[in-house]
């Protein structure tokens, strides 16, 4: 089945042209030129992926992020035209599980979309793992990609699941923020490890009843996270 991408952005030129290569490789792609048509679009059907420019009409790319996130844990990548580390660290904040600056090859583009899609779909995962990973009252389900604590259901981003799955499989295993940094998001990326505290810190916010007296989650100071068992 092909897979379906939501591109928005109010620049048409850039949408037509990600829109062409991407349906070059097979996928279905929906455009949305302002911030609100995104998110009518996000709301009535369900996507692979959503390419969202951080300047957009209406409601911009953080505002658009953030409401999607209250529903849907869709792979989120922004577009921004800033350099500034802030305007992608706040992106990040927001949900996005990824940022790529403009000007962009689209090469790039294409080369993200599809690792965030391999990931998100299970791809490359050992047939002897187990899908279903418990600790305490956590409960992982890497097939459906779901979380729960105590039986209610945690909506994680795929960033978010991917570092909990690693630091879960590996309980007790301290992971430097270079370490993650490198396996989650891949060692082309052009963040820096900031973007490890962030999904780290919002990952606590969501799975710890106290985020800063955390239960699964723990920090070993100057070396970096693990998942004490």
């Amino acid at each position: 089945m092909a897979k379906k991408v939501l591109v928005v952005d109010d620049e048409k030129l850039i949408v037509k042209g990600i829109r062409f290569s991407l349906e070059q490789d097979g996928m279905e792609v929906t455009c949305a030129y302002d911030g609100e048509e995104a998110l009518e679009y996000a709301r009535s059907q369900p996507f692979d992926m959503i390419l969202l420019d951080i300047m957009l009409p209406k409601l911009n790319g953080t505002e658009v992020c953030q409401q999607i996130r209250e529903f849907s844990n869709v792979p989120i990548v922004m577009l921004t035209a800033k350099s500034d580390d802030m305007d992608k660290i706040m992106g990040l904040e927001y949900g996005a599980d990824d940022y790529i600056t403009k000007p962009f090859n689209i090469l790039e583009v294409k080369a993200r979309i599809k690792a965030i899609m391999r990931r998100t779909s299970g791809g490359g995962k050992e047939r002897g793992e187990n899908r279903v990973i418990e600790s305490g009252q956590l409960c992982m389900d890497c097939d459906s990609r779901r979380v729960s604590i105590d039986g209610r259901e945690v909506n994680l981003t795929a960033k978010e699941f991917d570092v909990l799955e690693l630091l879960l499989r590996n309980p007790n295993k301290v992971y430097s923020r270079e370490k993650l940094l490198n396996l989650i998001w891949g060692a082309d990326y052009p963040g820096d490890v900031r973007t490890v505290d962030v999904h780290i810190r919002r990952l606590r916010e969501k799975i710890e009843s106290n985020p800063s007296e955390p239960r699964y989650v723990h920090t070993k100071w100057g070396v970096g996270y693990f998942f004490r068992a």
